[in-house]
């Protein structure tokens, strides 16, 4: 046995190859570059080398001896997409994302996203928690529209993102769900990861990171009912995967929903934002109205504060 540390510790919560599950955690990297990677024996899995093509089983533990590899910087390019700015000043920015536009580029999306829109703009952005993600302190679903705020140098990067990690700032959504609640309000407390059956996909499941969300009737609209959302965590389509499993999934939702009812859009919409500002520390919130289709109002998005 060697007494060599791993640099890097992750586990599988679902059946995957060692290189898809090692592209996914390193994003910034390629799929070639992962497996000349794997080919000289950094990774390696319950302990014992692997190679690209071995299969994981929900559970097997993947680590890491040296050094990653150095990421690959990707070439963003601005692109000049209309985009509604709701505050600015030297430090941040906070900004109304539309559906269908990404937050921040992906190695697999060849598509423009928010990042790009914000490159075309000028304006300084903080490093961000990679190559790809200049300026996100925190995203929105493609198909989520609603507000975003993005920081312009890392120090402002690191107070936004400690008070999402604290849950001092507050994100609160309007949706609509099919059918109807039998109560006022509905506390879903179920672990989220991906889905065994289809990595594309979450689900809830045992093997995943703790989720709560809390729902709030509001009123029913012509195609179902209309509730806040309110997230004490912040997982990948937390909303939508704690709706479904509630029986009343988002209308309009690709993956998680039955759209032959309500083909799209999504009614999914992130309509109240607020933190301490990093310079001031002064309390910041903003809202947003929704698309129209959602049916929705400036009295709906009282009804999230307090919630």
């Amino acid at each position: 046995m060697t007494d060599e540390q791993p640099t890097w510790v992750g586990t599988a919560d679902a059946e995957d190859r060692l290189d898809r599950f090692l592209a996914a955690a390193f994003p910034t990297m390629s799929r070639a570059k992962v497996q000349e990677w794997i080919a000289v024996g950094c990774p390696r899995v319950d302990g014992k080398l692997a190679k690209a093509g071995r299969k994981l089983r929900p559970g097997a533990v993947v680590e890491i001896f040296g050094p990653p590899p150095a990421p690959e910087a990707p070439n963003i390019a601005p692109a000049k997409i209309p985009i509604e700015v709701l505050y600015e000043d030297e430090h941040l920015l906070v900004v109304e994302k539309p559906r269908g536009l990404a937050t921040h580029p992906a190695r697999s999306l060849k598509a423009p996203s928010l990042v790009n829109a914000l490159l075309a703009r000028g304006q300084p952005l903080s490093e961000g928690t990679g190559f790809y993600r200049p300026g996100i302190v925190h995203r929105l679903d493609k198909d989520t529209s609603g507000l975003i705020v993005v920081a312009k140098d890392d120090r402002s990067h690191s107070s936004l993102a400690r008070q999402f990690e604290r849950k001092t700032a507050e994100r609160r959504y309007l949706a609509v769900l099919s059918g109807d609640l039998s109560r006022d309000r509905l506390l879903v407390d179920a672990p989220i990861g991906r889905d065994p059956s289809d990595r594309r996909k979450m689900a809830a499941t045992s093997r995943g990171k703790p989720a709560r969300t809390h729902f709030k009737r509001i009123r029913l609209t012509e195609r179902g009912v209309l509730v806040g959302a309110r997230l004490e965590t912040g997982r990948t389509h937390q909303i939508r995967v704690h709706a479904l499993l509630a029986g009343h999934p988002v209308l309009g939702d690709p993956v998680y929903g039955d759209r032959r009812g309500f083909p799209g859009p999504l009614q999914l919409h992130a309509a109240f934002l607020s933190f301490d500002h990093p310079e001031t520390g002064e309390r910041a919130t903003f809202t947003a109205p929704p698309p129209a289709d959602m049916e929705a109002d400036a009295k709906d998005i009282d009804a999230l504060d307090p919630f």
